[in-house]
């Protein structure tokens, strides 16, 4: 019998500016339910940023996307989530939203490490 169980994931777009549709991928988002696991980590490109929109506020984005991860960490730093299971914390996250920090559509995949995912896909989608 096989180990490894199906995940999913989103990745975590920065789009500084709605109506022109560009974005910068700045993060991921996991959720494993065999494991109850749900994790994101996030990487913001400054620079990359400023080249779609110099007026951005990346002090503002940095704080949504360490948000994001708070809320998978859970406990107190979930703030009014910190109660929901890692399945209704993901749901939440990856419903489609109009705001600068955007999820992208949700994939599936395998894996026997939902933690080791979280950062190979930040490494391969991400940075």
């Amino acid at each position: 019998m096989s180990d490894r169980h199906v995940y999913e994931y989103a990745l975590l777009r920065v789009v500084p500016r709605v109506e022109r549709g560009e974005r910068i991928n700045a993060g991921v988002v996991v959720y494993c339910r065999a494991h109850a696991y749900v994790a994101a980590r996030t990487h913001l490109d400054a620079a990359r940023l400023a080249a779609l929109d110099p007026a951005a506020d990346v002090t503002g984005v940095r704080a949504a996307l360490a948000a994001v991860e708070h809320l998978c960490q859970g406990g107190a730093a979930a703030g009014q989530a910190a109660g929901d299971d890692a399945g209704r914390r993901f749901r939440w996250l990856v419903a489609p939203r109009s705001s600068v920090v955007q999820p992208g559509p949700v994939h599936t995949g395998l894996t026997t490490d939902p933690a080791a995912e979280v950062d190979r896909l930040l490494d391969l989608l991400v940075k």
